[in-house]
């Protein structure tokens, strides 16, 4: 058992706030997966506490027509999303140690419509009108990780055109070389620009919006 008795009593009693259903979707395989199997027991845990979450289960190989639908490209991975709405809020790798609560934020946020970003963010988010894709490393024992990972997931809530992944460093390490991770949080922005750390989320904002300048320079030259 991931949860002992008294963690599941504190998240059933931050669930009771809970209003419309939220969907989790699951996507491992039996074989060839690390983490596959602790990420699934962790969510299917998670999912007994509130009669508002459902889990969906699906395999990363055979079920081919959801993991296009998600757009998975790795796993194990985790969708939180409503049943009529994906909000591009992914988690890639086991959600476990300080990154068990963004999990239960994004959970509440996605039920209950609401986030904490400033309304000088949101003013900033409504000037994307292209798409973003934010990947957030971390690891499980990094306590700043999950406030970076839970401002890139609160930014896809309010854009639909921001996709934002949580990425375990050491679960993928070909990626953490790819975008040279060397501490975490470190946050990749459309591939190119990153920063570390985790930044209020006005300066956050501001970077997603240099990426973009960055990128219409570069095909501007």
């Amino acid at each position: 058992m991931f949860l002992d008795q008294q963690a599941q009593n504190e998240i059933k009693k931050r669930f009771a706030n809970l209003v419309n259903p939220v969907k989790i979707i699951n996507f491992t395989q039996s074989l060839e997966c690390q983490y596959c199997k602790e990420t699934r027991q962790v969510l299917e845990e998670l999912s007994t506490l509130s009669d508002k979450i459902t889990l969906e289960v699906y395999n990363f190989v055979s079920d081919k027509d959801k993991v296009d639908f998600y757009n998975i490209d790795k796993i194990p991975a985790t969708v939180i999303a409503s049943p009529d709405k994906d909000y591009g809020i992914r988690y890639y790798g086991i959600p476990s140690g300080y990154e068990f609560a963004s999990l239960l934020e994004d959970i509440e946020m996605v039920s209950t419509g609401k986030h904490d970003l400033s309304d000088e963010t949101v003013e900033k988010l409504k000037l994307i009108s292209e798409p973003v894709h934010i990947q957030v490393f971390v690891t499980p024992t990094c306590p700043y990780c999950p406030r970076a990972v839970y401002t890139g997931h609160q930014f896809a809530f309010v854009n639909e055109n921001i996709k934002a992944d949580m990425v375990e460093a050491t679960e993928f390490p070909h990626l953490s070389m790819k975008y040279n991770v060397r501490g975490v949080p470190r946050v990749v922005i459309n591939e190119t620009h990153h920063f570390e750390g985790a930044l209020p989320d006005e300066m956050y904002a501001d970077e997603v919006l240099k990426a973009l300048g960055e990128k219409q320079s570069s095909l501007i030259n």
